[in-house]
């Protein structure tokens, strides 16, 4: 799969153009599917998957976290040799007025690692870890800035642009967790230099145990906060999986706001 920008230092407020078409495999394809992974089914069209699901409407927006900022870096695979359970993602936007795929949008992710630790924020996220959450803990209401980086780490961070079908993929990790949140990835989408969409993808919490029962995630104990204890977890955040090889594919539909009117 041949991206021409890979690896650049692009930033998210210039839009990229020509990135291919993604060679995801299989995802499931059954809608509201949430009992965990199932296998692999036969090879098919990514974007002939997501075409099958009838996913419309505004996907609920949640605060950017603490540890937001520009990364500057187009990328596919962010894991830099990060160790975890392997996830490949692909993720579909969408115009949430007329459900029509938007192709040219940045889509950005970050998420912490298998020790709950964000790269240009790790002293930050350590001590916030030991801290514990913020008092009433972390809303979708919550306004954060973005912050100036404190390391020159950038693993499980990047960005990716959309092609004509909207799609985007991502070779990440499973993410670790960290107090007073469930598992997550930060999910930001840009379009026409603006920021449309702010949003968070979730797992199933049976998958959740079962990966972070695995090295490397074991070594971190004393998970806190599942997702019926959330208060950002929505089921439209749910990233639907499957098993594949020795990891998992995901795939998500995320609906934006392309012209910011609040439909």
């Amino acid at each position: 799969m041949g991206h021409d920008h890979e690896g650049q230092r692009v930033s998210r407020r210039r839009l990229i153009a020509g990135i291919s078409s993604l060679g995801l495999g299989a995802v499931l394809s059954a809608p509201g599917s949430r009992a965990g992974a199932a296998s692999r089914p036969p090879a098919a069209d990514l974007a002939s998957l997501f075409a099958r699901s009838r996913v419309c409407g505004l996907t609920p927006a949640a605060t950017q976290g603490p540890y937001y900022f520009d990364a500057d870096k187009i990328r596919s695979d962010i894991r830099e040799g990060k160790p975890g359970v392997r996830l490949r993602m692909g993720i579909r936007v969408q115009d949430s007025e007329t459900c029509a795929p938007m192709s040219n949008a940045v889509v950005e992710i970050w998420h912490c690692d298998a020790a709950g630790l964000y790269s240009g924020a790790e002293k930050e996220s350590q001590e916030d870890a030991t801290s514990g959450p913020p008092p009433g803990g972390f809303t979708d209401k919550a306004v954060m800035s973005d912050m100036k980086p404190s390391d020159e780490k950038r693993y499980l961070r990047g960005a990716q642009v959309t092609n004509g079908d909207g799609i985007v993929e991502f070779l990440t990790n499973w993410p670790g967790w960290y107090p007073g949140r469930t598992v997550h990835i930060h999910t930001m989408v840009h379009f026409s230099e603006w920021r449309v969409l702010n949003t968070q993808i979730m797992f199933d919490d049976a998958l959740n145990s079962k990966v972070l029962a695995m090295p490397p995630y074991a070594a971190h104990t004393g998970r806190d906060t599942f997702n019926t204890g959330d208060n950002i977890f929505k089921d439209g955040m749910l990233l639907r999986v499957v098993e594949d090889g020795d990891g998992y594919l995901g795939t998500i539909i995320l609906s934006a706001d392309s012209d910011r009117d609040g439909g």
